[in-house]
């Protein structure tokens, strides 16, 4: 029974983003299916992909931030001055609504995903390197993105800051350091690796759930307004994103980083935690229920494009080879 479980998640994991659509797909046609992943329940489900983050991270992991501070520095610089600039740039190129504006623009001031670790080792990256940033962002994230909210957003709606600030810190601080912690006190009993085992492929259905739950919300709008309407937005996130990797390899290049800190930063910077994005457009941006689809439809394809730009890196390497 656990070897198929771990079985199972091991397969989730290496196929998230199919999963993920998958889901998504079907949430159109069955909207009714994901109608129960809202407010509360939904916070509680990024809590739990937060706690799975937590679980796999060791004492070790963070000696990495003391360790190597000038390489931690200017992968979360470029973190949070990448992605929030690049996202109010396309607003206004696009000539965005409010609602997908407020959308992009939270994406974009979101820490890095979760996924991007998994990302790195398959590109042949420096994980390490990818774990400090992650670890970094994050902690960053109850302070940075309320802020940056505020700077690139407050034109559009009033911020709550402070209610920011601590919804993060409760869905995200919270859950990774009780993870942490359970990793310390458990990390030698012999049951303690197979929970770890099974936790990418919990992670993978919890996001599939955040995103089927935005589907369930907006499908309405989008019968409404066509196919159109999802191109438009799903332009922005493809350009937000590629824009993304490509900045994020330009920073480590100019740092003089080696070719696999330049994978990791331009992963790192690239990807975004868009269910964090997804939760607190839900949670604070609910008079604009448009804003959680860029954030949906980044959570589907920064998975996709994550694996497709480490494929390319490993294809480019053994060519160069």
């Amino acid at each position: 029974m656990i070897q198929s479980l771990q079985t199972l998640s091991r397969q989730l994991s290496q196929h998230a983003s199919l999963f993920v659509t998958a889901v998504a797909v079907l949430t159109f046609f069955v909207p009714d299916l994901f109608v129960w992943v809202r407010g509360t329940t939904q916070t509680v489900i990024l809590g739990i992909i937060m706690l799975t983050m937590g679980l796999t991270l060791t004492t070790q992991d963070f000696r990495i931030l003391a360790r190597r501070p000038g390489d931690i520095l200017i992968g979360a610089c470029a973190q949070f001055l990448v992605m929030p600039c690049v996202a109010w740039l396309l607003v206004r190129i696009f000539h965005l609504e409010p609602a997908l504006a407020l959308g992009i623009l939270l994406v974009g001031c979101c820490p890095g995903g979760v996924s991007s670790n998994i990302m790195s080792y398959l590109c042949h990256g420096d994980v390490a390197f990818s774990v400090g940033m992650t670890c970094t962002s994050t902690l960053l994230a109850p302070v940075m993105t309320p802020l940056l909210m505020e700077l690139t957003a407050g034109e559009i709606i009033e911020i709550d800051a402070v209610g920011m600030f601590l919804n993060i810190l409760i869905v995200t601080i919270i859950p990774v350091g009780i993870g942490c912690f359970l990793n310390n006190i458990y990390s030698n009993r012999k049951s303690f690796p197979t929970v770890q085992s099974l936790m990418p492929g919990l992670s993978v259905i919890c996001l599939a759930c955040i995103v089927g739950g935005v589907i369930s919300t907006v499908h309405d709008d989008l019968v409404a307004r066509g196919l159109w309407l999802f191109i438009w937005t799903f332009a922005v996130v493809f350009c937000h994103n590629s824009f993304g990797y490509l900045l994020g390899w330009t920073a480590g290049r100019l740092a003089g980083f080696n070719t696999a800190k330049k994978r990791t930063i331009s992963i790192e910077v690239g990807m975004q935690n868009a269910g964090l994005a997804t939760v607190l457009a839900g949670t604070f941006f609910a008079a604009q229920p448009l804003s959680v689809l860029p954030c949906a439809i980044s959570c589907a394809w920064h998975s996709i494009s994550g694996t497709i730009l480490a494929g390319l890196f490993l294809r480019f390497q053994k060519k160069k080879s």
